[in-house]
């Protein structure tokens, strides 16, 4: 197989959040939730890079596809619904932090 071909497990797993990229189901201590394909794009990113920055430039690229941040107010609203998915309490966030003045880091 081709090297740049590389396959993407269609499951990730983190601590006790585990994400099937196919069904888009995310299950964790809260449960099974069903995500938006944005959604699971989101958090599969986040899994595929735990413990790193990742910045709002790099986010609105790679799941929307525009290098536009005059208002990133969609990925805020898509990283509170993920919150809502996979955190105890998604008002002190422990999973998917955000960094300030750079992006968020998914804490795996």
């Amino acid at each position: 197989m081709n090297a740049i071909f590389k396959p993407v497990p269609h499951k990730l797993t983190a601590g006790v959040v585990e994400l099937d990229q196919v069904s888009r189901l995310v299950s964790g201590a809260l449960g099974r939730h069903h995500l938006t394909p944005k959604q699971c794009e989101l958090l599969a990113l986040f899994m595929q890079h735990p413990n790193q920055v990742i910045s709002r430039r790099e986010l609105m690229e790679h799941i929307w596809k525009t290098g536009y941040l005059g208002d990133t107010r969609t990925l805020d609203v898509h990283v509170r619904w993920l919150r809502e998915k996979i955190e105890p309490d998604p008002s002190v966030p422990a999973r998917i932090v955000t960094v300030r003045g750079i992006g968020y880091r998914f804490e795996g």
